[in-house]
Formats: C-alpha cells, sequence, structure tokens
C-alpha cells in the first residue's frame, strides 16, 4: 500500500492507474478506524481496481472546538488496518492541500437538508462536510465513493453535493455496521468509558423498539415508547429522536402508507455526542 501526504503525488500515481484501465474508489475517512471503514473498503475493493482510504480530521465540520481537539486518532493503527484489508493507497492530506486559500467553509446549494435534524442541531457542519468531501472528490477523482450509513443524513449531503458539482461519481451507501450488543460502530466510541459504553446500547434498544414494533402502533405512542426507554437512563441526556422521510427529512407524525422511513437518534453520555438511526417499514 502506498501512502500520500501530498494531492500532486496522490494524482500522479491515480493517473497511472487510469491509464492502465483502472477503476477507482474512494472511502473518506476522519481514521480512528474500525470495522465499519474496513466493511466500505472491503465493498470498494469488491467492485474497482484501485481502492483508495483517504485520513483527514476535516476542521470545518466541528461546531465544537473541543470535539474537534479530542477527536480520536490512531494514524499508525490505521496505516496497518488499511494495509491487512487490502487497500491500494491512502491520502494523509495537510489542511493546506485541502484549503489552499485557508480553512473555511464554502456555501453549497444543500437544500433543506442543512437545516434540519443533524442541520438544525449543527448549524454549519453540513457545509463543512460538503467542502471536505469537494475537495477530495477534485483531486481524488474516483468513480465511485462509499459512505456508512450511521451518518445518513451526511450520505444525503454527499449525494446533493455530488450531483452539482460531481455528477459522474457514483455515491454508494452501505449499512451501519454494529457490534454484537447492537451498538452503531463509531470513532467517537473509542472515547467512551467501559460503563458509558454500556450505557450507550440504550439508543439502539430504542431504535429497534421502533424498528421491530413501531408500525403496530401510531407513530406518536410508538415515539413516546422509545423515548421512555431512553428517559429511564439518566445517563443519557438525548438530543433528538425523530422519524423522517428519508429523502426529505421532513418530521413526520404518522407511518407513511408501507413506504420505509428513518429514525434518528442523537444523545450525549458526558461530552460525547453520539448519533445513530434506523428504517422502518411502515
Amino acid at each position: 500500500m502506498d501512502s500520500f501526504q501530498n494531492s500532486s503525488d496522490l494524482r500522479f500515481h491515480l493517473d497511472r492507474a487510469l491509464a492502465d484501465g483502472c477503476t477507482i474508489g474512494f472511502v473518506p475517512t476522519m481514521g480512528a478506524l474500525h470495522s465499519g471503514h474496513l466493511a466500505l473498503i472491503a465493498e470498494s475493493i469488491a467492485n474497482n481496481d484501485f481502492t483508495v482510504a483517504s485520513i483527514y480530521v476535516n476542521p470545518t465540520q466541528f461546531n465544537n472546538p473541543n470535539d474537534l481537539k479530542t477527536y480520536p486518532r490512531q494514524p499508525e493503527k490505521d496505516l496497518d488496518l488499511l494495509r491487512k484489508a487490502g487497500c491500494n493507497a491512502v491520502f494523509f492530506p495537510a489542511d493546506d492541500d485541502l484549503y489552499p486559500n485557508g480553512v473555511r467553509t464554502g456555501n453549497y446549494d444543500l437544500g433543506i437538508l442543512d437545516e434540519v435534524i443533524e442541520g438544525h442541531f449543527r448549524p454549519g457542519h453540513f457545509q463543512g462536510v460538503a467542502t471536505v468531501v469537494d475537495a477530495l472528490f477534485k483531486t481524488v477523482q474516483p468513480h465511485r465513493a462509499y459512505f456508512g450509513e450511521k451518518d445518513f443524513q451526511q450520505v444525503a449531503v454527499i449525494r446533493q453535493m455530488a450531483r452539482i458539482h460531481h455528477p459522474n461519481i457514483q455515491i454508494i451507501s452501505c449499512p451501519t455496521i454494529r457490534k454484537t450488543d447492537g451498538l452503531a460502530m463509531s470513532s467517537r466510541n473509542l472515547r467512551l468509558s467501559p460503563e458509558q459504553r454500556t450505557v450507550a446500547t440504550t439508543l439502539s434498544k430504542a431504535l429497534f423498539f421502533l424498528r421491530d414494533q413501531g408500525a403496530a402502533l401510531p407513530l406518536s405512542e410508538a415515539k413516546n415508547k422509545a423515548l421512555s426507554i431512553i428517559e429511564a437512563v439518566p445517563e443519557i441526556s438525548l438530543e433528538y429522536l425523530e422519524i423522517v422521510n428519508p429523502e426529505t427529512f421532513e418530521r413526520l407524525s404518522k407511518w407513511s402508507n408501507g413506504t420505509e422511513v428513518r429514525a434518528c437518534i442523537s444523545a450525549y453520555l458526558g461530552d460525547i455526542r453520539l448519533i445513530d438511526n434506523v428504517g422502518i417499514k411502515s
């Protein structure tokens, strides 16, 4: 596996792969890799000739400076995981490579996506996501790019940005990877204490109740029962639990006639913010 810190060096390497007729798959990450990231790498390897991963903790998508400061970083372990997974190349850009005019957020047409649910609670976050992914796409120019559905609204944001700025890149979402107890894999899980790690499964328990039993009840009643699961655990500070249209992210007040909807949750354990979501056949 080759490692690059300069976009021009990576571009030269990728142009040689393209000249050989290779298709390029791309997995952007912020590092602290886990099984969810490796599932994306495996999907890319299975469907492309050449797979690139990037590792970059993007400052423009953090609302909380402390969250940026404490975000887990383990570059040597990440490199070992990527090498063992069969990744062909990894890109470690510096700030001035992706932000040559200074670290600042662009202005993208994201419709309502940066105003609702995650967008409401993290103003400017999705503009930061769109900015860095746009810059990475310009460098890597992949045929396909892979993202996990744990960040479900983020995938929708990237699809919207790519439709306008990178219509030739296929955006592929992959299912959330979970631990055996249901907890969604997340780099932020590394910050959880053993006690918090146990408590965190409450989020998936509430979502799984909605997924498995919610549609048999009126939506408001199902949501209240899910909320009661969260409220029974005082260590959790709930930010939101919403059931939304998976395309528009409109909050729903009733089930949607047999089509799939999405239940999305965000909560804090101490200063650690966790998100999760599940699809529900309504």
